[in-house]
């Protein structure tokens, strides 16, 4: 295939070629080869495949990300150690591996609204509007096994940051699955937000996952609502606050 490649083979016709012309080259030349030397037959085939070796892919993912070069660099010392089969394996479990830790601790971030628009953005990121009795937390992975204790943990680590918080509303818009273990995970987070007064709420549900949640009876225990958008979360949550705090006002007055 290399040399077909450096060749400048273009169309699978050069493959029939070349499997008609090796054919021949073993029923027909195998005598003749047999008295060249093993140093020579290496030789043709080190020069055939040293286009294929790109050293700069180590620099390239190591700028680009540890895991990345991880995986690059295991699988090469695999390869230059114990072989090509082995430096494949230990290259496909090095990815899961990493996989699965990078998504046992995703990213989340507090977000809030962009002035004049309906966008929620990162609070670090951005100068966007939050209010203080609402935790807007926007979780950047579908929800599994791997991550649920982890989702759980830094929901009550943000609750103390906002001690304020009445509302806490996770924006799902990147959530493509939730497992069963994520799903008890949700269960015990609005069961313990429900002993301390505070809703949990839920926007931007995909499609999928809505369908899933409704098998359940997570919906119905759920202490907050489910809202199409984030705006339409946070503007309808702050309205019904206000107008809590106006009947509180007029019954006060009477």
């Amino acid at each position: 295939s290399v040399v077909n490649f450096d060749a400048g083979a273009e169309t699978p016709a050069a493959g029939m070629f070349t499997a008609i012309g090796i054919g021949l080259a073993a029923i027909f030349f195998t005598p003749y080869l047999a008295y060249l030397p093993k140093a020579t037959l290496a030789a043709t085939i080190i020069v055939a495949v040293l286009s294929l070796v790109d050293l700069s892919i180590l620099k390239k993912t190591w700028d680009y990300g540890y895991s990345d070069f991880i995986a690059v660099a295991s699988t090469l010392f695999v390869t230059l150690v114990a072989g090509v089969e082995s430096g494949v394996a230990c290259g496909v479990f090095a990815s899961l591996a990493l996989h699965l830790y990078k998504t046992s601790k995703p990213h989340m971030a507090v977000v809030g609204e962009v002035p004049g628009t309906e966008h929620y953005r990162n609070i670090n990121r951005h100068a966007v509007i939050t209010h203080d009795e609402i935790l807007s937390l926007r979780i950047d992975e579908s929800l599994y096994f791997a991550n649920a204790s982890f989702i759980e943990d830094r929901i009550y680590a943000l609750l103390e940051d906002y001690p304020h918080t009445r509302h806490v509303v996770l924006m799902c818009t990147a959530v493509n699955e939730v497992d069963l273990s994520a799903l008890e995970a949700l269960e015990a987070i609005n069961e313990r937000l429900g002993e301390r007064d505070i809703a949990l709420h839920l926007s931007e549900l995909k499609g999928p996952v809505m369908d899933v949640l409704c098998k359940t009876h997570f919906l119905k225990q759920l202490t907050g609502k489910v809202w199409l958008s984030q705006h339409l979360a946070v503007t309808g949550i702050v309205e019904e606050m206000n107008q809590q705090k106006a009947d509180n006002t007029e019954n006060w007055d009477i």
